[in-house]
């Protein structure tokens, strides 16, 4: 009797860029790691990842790097090597789609999605935990869901190097007392939102009546995020290649700058960049969009629409006019520039894997 089923299984490298700055240097296992900017604590940049040693310390992604290396005085600390963590990535997305049976979908550098017919899937997930570790020394955790969500939880309570499944049967058990913002989609600003609503836990999000969310947050996503409170959602893997949107590129500056000039100088060298990354796609431009970072910490964004165009001068014009927008006298810290692309007909509709699928 084949008691098969369909599976949806989250595969998630563990301390993914730490773990292949270690296997470059093994004299640095055991040891608080830290990679971020250009791996000078002294320069504004951010954290990238952090070994466990290092988070012991409470260092975490996105923390600014000067604040990790207080954290952690004797951490070692190490640029951002774009091709190295892309290499490794490829050799593991490889081994996965070399796994019997399975389809996968990509979610980034350092995860993926696969669907598989499995009658034990803990064993299946163990097999493919062994063929990346034998393949790139490199550990994984496995999320194993009846849906998208479920797996993509699941897999932080298999961290490090373990397997966990989350479905219908037990979700609200494991996740029911948990505050909403443990959910894949809900951050602190939605969690605040929803307290307001006197909606705290996944429970009670899980069961809350749809009018409140409706009106709190629309007739789309308060619709969805009740369905994430119960973690439904699509359960369909989809390999379809990914199709960005637009490109984008920003840089910190080092030390804030008000000149005017000095302002369009770099917006227009970030231009550049960004139209040679959107003119290797061969699609025309049909937005443009700045951010703008003031000091010490305030985060604006503005966006133009385009007539679809492959004209540089065009625009150039449409982002320039955004930069002459920013205040006055103001100093920025910030700066970045998008441009965004016509879809081709064929591409995956722009939903999140939790938005009832691609």
């Amino acid at each position: 009797m084949n008691d098969s089923r369909r599976w949806v299984l989250h595969v998630d490298l563990d301390q993914f860029i730490a773990a292949v700055e270690i296997l470059r240097r093994p004299e640095l296992k055991g040891k608080p790691v830290i990679v971020g900017g250009r791996g000078d604590p002294t320069e504004r940049a951010v954290v990238s990842t952090a070994s466990y040693e290092a988070r012991e310390f409470g260092v975490g992604s996105g923390m600014p790097l000067r604040v990790a290396a207080r954290k952690v005085p004797d951490a070692v600390i190490l640029p951002v090597d774009a091709e190295a963590y892309t290499a490794a990535s490829h050799e593991v997305m490889a081994i996965l789609r070399a796994q019997p049976g399975v389809v996968v979908q990509v979610l980034g550098w350092d995860e993926a999605f696969l669907g598989v017919d499995a009658a034990d899937p803990e064993a299946f997930a163990r097999r493919v935990q062994h063929a990346v570790l034998d393949g790139t020394s490199l550990h994984c955790s496995v999320g194993i869901g009846d849906t998208l969500v479920r797996a993509k939880v699941a897999t932080g309570f298999g961290k490090p190097q373990g397997v966990f499944r989350l479905t219908a049967d037990n979700w609200l058990e494991v996740m029911g007392a948990r505050p909403t913002r443990e959910l894949w989609g809900v951050g602190a600003k939605v969690s605040k939102r929803l307290e307001t609503l006197g909606i705290r836990t996944v429970t009670e999000l899980a069961h809350a009546d749809e009018a409140p969310l409706v009106a709190e947050f629309g007739p789309n996503m308060g619709v969805w995020y009740r369905q994430l409170g119960r973690g439904d959602g699509s359960n369909v893997v989809d390999d379809t290649p990914w199709v960005p949107r637009g490109h984008g590129r920003e840089t910190t500056f080092q030390q804030n700058i008000v000149d005017p000039a000095d302002i369009e100088r770099a917006a227009l060298e970030l231009f550049e960049q960004v139209l040679a990354d959107v003119t290797a796609e061969g699609r025309p431009i049909v937005g443009v969009g700045l951010k703008v970072r003031y000091a010490p910490f305030l985060t604006k964004t503005f966006t133009r629409k385009v007539t679809e165009t492959f004209d540089r001068d065009v625009a150039l014009a449409k982002t320039m006019e955004l930069v002459r927008g920013i205040e006055p006298d103001r100093p920025l810290r910030l700066l970045g520039v998008r441009l965004e692309m016509a879809m081709p007909d064929d591409a995956r509709e722009g939903h999140t894997p939790t938005r009832s699928g691609w």
